[in-house]
């Protein structure tokens, strides 16, 4: 099951320049779970393990609890949706905290 603030290993395929490519963690943000498990499309927020110092990027530290092998930054400038068939395996989860400062991004991006 994929929820709300879970960190998946996902495959973004062939990129076109400047998008996520290969197999990177991301961020799941929705749907949420009233769309139930066999709506086909998640949308997440990609992760990169290079630090950029921008003020869209939230970073993530690697731990037992995220699934990460190294401290890592949501790029939430690259919300996108995919099918769940990208999705290879769950890595673990963000806590609280990190969860609203992505909102917070997300929703400045979004005119929120």
């Amino acid at each position: 099951m994929v929820s709300v603030d879970d960190l998946w290993l996902v495959d973004f395929g062939v990129p076109y320049p400047g998008e996520p490519a290969a197999r990177r963690p991301a961020l799941v943000i929705g749907p949420p779970e009233a769309f139930g498990p066999v709506f086909p499309f998640i949308i997440l927020v990609p992760l990169t393990s290079t630090r950029r110092g921008l003020s869209l990027h939230v970073e993530v530290e690697a731990s037992a609890a995220t699934g990460l092998e190294r401290t890592s930054y949501v790029q939430c400038e690259l919300l996108r949706s995919v099918n769940r068939n990208r999705l290879v395996h769950h890595l673990g989860a963000i806590d609280a905290a990190t969860s609203r400062k992505v909102a917070v991004v997300i929703g400045t991006l979004l005119g929120r």
